[in-house]
C-alpha cells in the first residue's frame, strides 16, 4: 500500500504524458535561449568590428591632418629661410649702396672746390670749362641712379620684411595648430587601441578567433580575384626582371614570414614587417593603385598592378595616401604605417600575387 502511493505521487510516473511535455518544453526553451545568446553574440561581434573600422577611420584622418599640417609648418620654414637670406642680400646690397653714393659725395665735394661761377663769368679756359661741366652733369647722372637704386633696396627690403613678419606670425599659428592636431591623433591611437582589446577579448570569450581569421583570409582572397580583372586591362612591364632587387615597403623586423603557421593551421601568404606609427610605406616598383580601401582584418590596404599579372598588397596602414588610378613610381610614398585592422603591434602586411597566386616575397625583395 505504501509503495502503490510512492509511486503514484512521483510526477514522472503518475503522469508519463505530462513528462515528455516538460521535457520538450524545457528544451524548446534551451534552443530559444541558446539562439538568442548567439544572436546577442553575433550583435556584439557586428558592434565591435564597425567600432573597430571607425576607430579606423578616425585615426586615418587624424593622421592625415598632422601630415597636411607638418607639410605645411616645412614649407612656411622653407620660405622663411628663403626670405631670410634675400633679406641679408638686400642689407648687404643697400649698405653697398650707400657706400658708393657717400664716394661720389666725396667726389663731388672735391669737384665743388673750383669756383664754378667764377669759372663761368672768367671763360678764360674753354676747354676746362666744358670739362667741368661734363663732370657735374655725370656726377648728378651717378648720384640720382644711385638714389634711385636705394630706394628701391629700401622698398624691397621693407616688403621682405614685412612678409617675415606674416611668415612668422603664421608659422606660430601652424604650430598650434600642429600640436593640436597631434593630440587629436595620440587620442584616436588610444580610442583605435582600446577597440582592438575589446575585440580581441570578444573573440576569445566566443572562441571565434580561428573563424575570424578565415573569414579575413576569404574576405581578402575574394577582393584580390576581383582585381585580376581589373589588372588585365593595364599595361606594365611586371616585376619578373626585378626579382631579388625590389626595395621593402619599409625597413624593420620581420614580424612574421611567408608561409609561416598560424592559429588553426593557416598559413601566411604574406610578410609583416614592424615599422614606427606614421612612418611612410613606399611602392616596391612602378605601377598603378587598383584598391585603395579599408578591408576586414586587414584595415586600410592598398593594392599596386605591376602588370603581367603582377599586384603588391600593403595592409595595417594607419592611413593611404594614393587614390584608385594614381599613377606611383618605385620608392614613392604610398602609405603611413599603422595597425589598423586589429592589428596589436605597428607594421606593414605586405604581399606579392602573380596572376593572383600568392609568392614568397623575400624571393623578391632586395636581401638585407
Amino acid at each position: 500500500m505504501l509503495l502503490s502511493c510512492l509511486l503514484l505521487s512521483h510526477p514522472a510516473l503518475s503522469n508519463p504524458e505530462q513528462s515528455s511535455e516538460q521535457e520538450l518544453a524545457q528544451v524548446q526553451e534551451d534552443i530559444r535561449s541558446t539562439e538568442q545568446r548567439l544572436k546577442q553574440q553575433q550583435q556584439a561581434f557586428a558592434a565591435a568590428e564597425k567600432q573597430l573600422q571607425q576607430a579606423d577611420q578616425t585615426l586615418a584622418e587624424a593622421g592625415n591632418q598632422v601630415r597636411r599640417q607638418q607639410q605645411a609648418l616645412d614649407r612656411t620654414q622653407q620660405r622663411l629661410q628663403e626670405l631670410e637670406s634675400e633679406q641679408d642680400q638686400l642689407q648687404q646690397q643697400f649698405d653697398e649702396q650707400q657706400k658708393r653714393l657717400a664716394e661720389q659725395l666725396r667726389s663731388a665735394y672735391q669737384l665743388g672746390k673750383h669756383d664754378y661761377t667764377q669759372m663761368l663769368l672768367n671763360q678764360q679756359d674753354a676747354a676746362q670749362l666744358e670739362r667741368v661741366l661734363i663732370y657735374y652733369q655725370y656726377f648728378n647722372r651717378a648720384r640720382m641712379q644711385q638714389l634711385q637704386a636705394i630706394e628701391a633696396t629700401a622698398a624691397q627690403l621693407q616688403q621682405v620684411q614685412v612678409e617675415l613678419q606674416q611668415q612668422q606670425q603664421q608659422l606660430t599659428e601652424q604650430l598650434a595648430s600642429l600640436q593640436q592636431r597631434q593630440q587629436q591623433l595620440q587620442s584616436a591611437r588610444q580610442e583605435q587601441q582600446a577597440t582592438v582589446q575589446s575585440l580581441q577579448a570578444l573573440l576569445q570569450e566566443q572562441g571565434r578567433q580561428l573563424e575570424y581569421l578565415r573569414q579575413n583570409e576569404s574576405s581578402l582572397q575574394a577582393t584580390i580575384d576581383a582585381l585580376k580583372a581589373k589588372a588585365q586591362q593595364i599595361t606594365m612591364d611586371g616585376l619578373t626582371a626585378l626579382q631579388g632587387r625590389l626595395q621593402w615597403p619599409l625597413q624593420g623586423q620581420l614580424l612574421q614570414r611567408y608561409n609561416q603557421a598560424r592559429e588553426g593551421g593557416l598559413r601566411s601568404r604574406g610578410i609583416l614587417i614592424a615599422g614606427s606609427e606614421g612612418a611612410e610605406v613606399a611602392a616596391i616598383a612602378n605601377g598603378q593603385v587598383i584598391y585603395a580601401d579599408w578591408l576586414k582584418g586587414y584595415g586600410w590596404v592598398l593594392v599596386l598592378d605591376h602588370g603581367e599579372g603582377f599586384m603588391s598588397l600593403y595592409g595595417h596602414n594607419q592611413s593611404l595616401l594614393k587614390e584608385p588610378g594614381a599613377q606611383v613610381a618605385a620608392g614613392e610614398q604610398i602609405a603611413l604605417v599603422g595597425r589598423s585592422g586589429g592589428q596589436a603591434s605597428a607594421g606593414v602586411y605586405f604581399e606579392i600575387r602573380d596572376k593572383g597566386e600568392a609568392v614568397n616575397p623575400l624571393s623578391w625583395l632586395q636581401s638585407r
